[in-house]
C-alpha cells in the first residue's frame, strides 16, 4: 500500500467517523442543516473510496475500510455518545473485526 493510499484511507475513515457522529446528532435533534452535513460528509467519504477502489481493487479497499470504520465508529459511539452493548453484541463486534481482518490479510499470508 502506498503512502498516498494510506493517507486517503485515513482521510476517508475520519470523514466517515464525522459523518456517523453527525448522523447520530441528526437522529437526536433532526434539522435540515444536520441532514445536509451528513449527506455531504458521506458523499466526500465515498468519493475518496472510489479512488481507493481504483488504486487497490474493490475487495481490498472495501475490506480495509470496513474493518477500520467498524472499529472507529464503535469507538465514537462508545466514547462520545456513551452507547453500550451487551456481552453478545460486543462479542459480535470483535468477531466481525477479526473476520474482516482475516479476509483482508488472507491473500498476503503464506498458503500451504
Amino acid at each position: 500500500m502506498s503512502l498516498a493510499g494510506l493517507a486517503q484511507l485515513g482521510a476517508s475513515t475520519i470523514i466517515f467517523m464525522l459523518a456517523a457522529a453527525a448522523g447520530k446528532s441528526w437522529a437526536l435533534a433532526p434539522s435540515g442543516a444536520r441532514l445536509a452535513l451528513v449527506l455531504a460528509l458521506y458523499t466526500v467519504g465515498n468519493l475518496i473510496m472510489l479512488r481507493l477502489i481504483r488504486e487497490f481493487g474493490m475487495g481490498v479497499a472495501l475490506s480495509l475500510s470496513g474493518v477500520i470504520q467498524l472499529a472507529a465508529v464503535n469507538i465514537v459511539a462508545f466514547a462520545w455518545f456513551g452507547e453500550r452493548v451487551n456481552l453478545l453484541q460486543g462479542t459480535g463486534i470483535v468477531v466481525a473485526i477479526a473476520a474482516v481482518a482475516l479476509i483482508t490479510m488472507g491473500p498476503y499470508l503464506p498458503s500451504r
